[in-house]
């Protein structure tokens, strides 16, 4: 593609955008510059803090009260929008012309008006049209993206919709009004893989449709491959590389951006570390000299801190912001070339677990967890049995809503009543009544890492208190300076220092809190770890970073994981083995390899398949299986079989025998 598509709709030039934060000037948006053109999609990336949401929030005038553009333009069919002085000029536009999906719908919409009508607010306050018209056309709407009995939906709340049907709304009020441009701002980050997947082709559907253009923000390089046509690449308030898609995942130029591809868990080697981006970005207050990634860089050069690199021109379509491209570095380009192609061809995965001489640490055995939903009991778990072995990382995979989490919280004890079977460790039962003592005992041998590291860790208290819990709860230190000494040594060991001792948790980025969160675990010692999504909200080289933590740790300390998460290309580097979840059964049970290898189960295989591959050749050739069991097919008895060599899955005797046959 090297011509566009259609005309010219939107033309931002050399945007500056500032904010007064407590008496300080914060440039959020030093000079970045993007052209938006008719039924094309752009897709902004970079980590979180490099601007990708403040500069699209300029397109629509949404900046918060302490921002404004200080200068360039945005030029929108030919027309400056940064001369706009009322708010009526905007409304013109925000919604009506330039719409905005953003990434937490519960945020977007309103938790006491039911759907319908906050949909149908939008089209009458547009299109002045009356209540009944605009009740028809969002009835219509619903149907488009994809929801179900619209009529029945209509009237009912948010908080009665699944993540993946609140984001449908969100994207159906967002297009009531035909837009010209739909900005998505991270529309699926929350989302499984299988809605995800759903949701990528709904946007696409829509914009074939409707002619839009589309501006996709995400961090999340897969997703980038599925939709985008063309991908800027920003940092630090700056869009350093541009270009095709294909050019960028094939032939990135700018270290960072190389940097964040070779982050991903899909380019890894098993048994070694994932390529992790060292530092953190700049500080925005102050003033860049240079190329703002320098400092991170560790090939960077001697010009890269004096001087801000220019664009240079790849091919007609492509430019990226590097000194590497001047032609005086193109031997020490060359040499940087050799030098990645030699270490990533030493690289040789790992052995195997190996299970013969393993022994079980954790049992599970018919675990049933349910849960009372007003006059009804509701099965969160059915009848999941299986065995976690001494030094091995068993990740549980499948949707919001499966039992996963339910899983990992009945294994750490915290439900109780409402629990069914039998959890055993080191051989002992332990979803029993225990003594005071051995209860605290287990404590301390099993502890559990949490999804949103702010919302499991206490604001109000300091990072050296927060790390102390357990020491002070267990008395496990003989005084004050021996407390100390173990804080310290648990920072070091997740990488971080002890100047962060008196700190407090919003004072760090999302990876350093999750660094805490799993300090705050293993300063007991466990021998036990139940980590529930402790990568899912973090940056694409932030979750590298934790990852190559999480392996680390579990050499030296020869820990054993229950890995519970939705992300299934950190699941594949991290696991041995891969139990799938459905509706709260296991549906399949697997070392990794032979899994990804050998889906035997159509919802595992719908799961893979659904997965982003950083690829966009992959992504444009690749066929989504969608899992919709038969009615009375929940009814049908199965049993968990053996299908192949330590390959469990769940199935009728015919199934299996079907799925032998089929990948023999």
């Amino acid at each position: 593609m090297n011509e566009h598509k259609g005309p010219l709709l939107l033309s931002a030039k050399d945007v500056v955008i500032k904010f007064n934060l407590r008496g300080q000037e914060l440039t959020a948006i030093r000079g970045a510059s993007l052209d938006v053109y008719q039924g094309e999609t752009v897709a902004i990336v970079g980590e979180s803090g490099s601007g990708k949401s403040v500069f699209t929030k300029s397109f629509i005038g949404m900046l918060d009260q302490n921002g404004r553009v200080e200068s360039g333009s945005l030029l929108f069919h030919g027309e400056d929008m940064t001369k706009y002085s009322a708010e009526a000029q905007w409304l013109k536009v925000r919604g009506k012309k330039i719409a905005m999906v953003f990434q937490d719908p519960m945020t977007s919409l309103n938790p006491v008006r039911v759907i319908g009508e906050q949909i149908a607010e939008v089209i009458m306050w547009h299109f002045h049209k009356s209540h009944d018209e605009a009740k028809k056309e969002t009835v219509e709407l619903l149907r488009k993206v994809g929801i179900e009995d619209p009529e029945q939906r209509y009237r009912q709340y948010p908080g009665e919709f699944s993540g993946g049907m609140r984001q449908r709304a969100v994207i159906a009020c967002a297009i009531a009004c035909r837009p010209e441009i739909l900005i998505c701002d991270e529309p699926t980050t929350a989302l499984d893989v299988t809605v995800q997947a759903q949701v990528l082709n709904l946007i696409k559907d829509l914009q074939r449709e409707m002619k839009m253009s589309v501006v996709f923000i995400t961090h999340d390089l897969g997703v980038v491959a599925n939709v985008a046509d063309w991908v800027a690449v920003m940092y630090a308030g700056k869009i350093i590389e541009y270009g095709e898609a294909g050019e960028i995942f094939h032939q990135p130029e700018h270290p960072y951006t190389k940097a964040l591809l070779r982050s991903l868990p899909q380019l890894g080697v098993k048994g070694h570390d994932l390529y992790a981006i060292q530092g953190t970005p700049p500080s925005l207050f102050k003033e860049i000299r240079g190329d703002a990634f320098a400092p991170r860089n560790m090939d960077a050069m001697k010009i890269d801190f004096e001087e801000e690199p220019p664009a240079f021109s790849v091919s007609p379509t492509h430019w990226a912001k590097t000194w590497l491209l001047a032609p005086e570095a193109e031997a020490y380009r060359q040499d940087l070339a050799r030098r990645d192609a030699e270490a990533s061809s030493a690289q040789t995965p790992s052995a195997p677990f190996d299970y013969g001489k393993a022994e079980p640490l954790l049992s599970v055995k018919n675990l049933s967890v349910h849960f009372k939903l007003g006059s009804s009991r509701v099965k969160a778990v059915d009848g999941v049995s299986f065995d976690i072995y001494k030094g091995e990382t068993l990740s549980l995979v499948g949707e919001s809503g499966s039992g996963k989490t339910t899983i990992g919280r009945a294994v750490m004890s915290i439900y109780s009543g409402n629990v069914e079977g039998g959890i055993y460790f080191k051989g002992r039962k332990i979803n029993q009544k225990l003594s005071k003592k051995d209860r605290g005992k287990l404590r301390m041998e099993m502890q559990m890492i949490f999804q949103d590291p702010m919302a499991s860790l206490n604001d109000r208290a300091k990072v050296d208190y927060i790390i102390s819990e357990g020491l002070y709860n267990f008395h496990l230190f003989e005084n004050e300076g021996d407390r100390l000494a173990k804080v310290e040594k648990m920072l070091r060991e997740v990488g971080l220092t002890s100047d962060f001792m008196t700190r407090f948790p919003h004072e760090f980025s999302g990876g350093q809190r999750q660094r805490i969160g799993i300090a705050r675990s293993l300063i007991m010692n466990p021998d036990f770890v139940v980590a529930d999504e402790p990568i899912s909200a973090l940056d694409v080289s932030i979750r590298a970073q934790v990852i190559n933590l999480l392996n680390r740790l579990k050499q030296e300390r020869g820990l054993t994981y229950l890995f519970i998460a939705h992300d299934l290309s950190a699941v594949r580097f991290i696991s041995d083995r891969i139990a799938v979840i459905y509706r709260g059964r296991l549906v399949e049970l697997a070392a990794c390899e032979e899994l990804f290898s050998r889906p035997l189960h159509p919802y595992t295989k719908a799961l893979l398949s659904a997965a982003p591959y950083p690829d966009p050749d992959v992504e444009k050739n690749k066929v989504i299986h969608i899992y919709r069991p038969e009615a009375g097919d929940a009814a049908t008895a199965r049993e968990w079989i053996e299908a192949f060599p330590f390959h469990f899955v769940l199935a009728t005797r015919e199934e299996a025998e079907e799925y032998r046959r089929e990948n023999n």
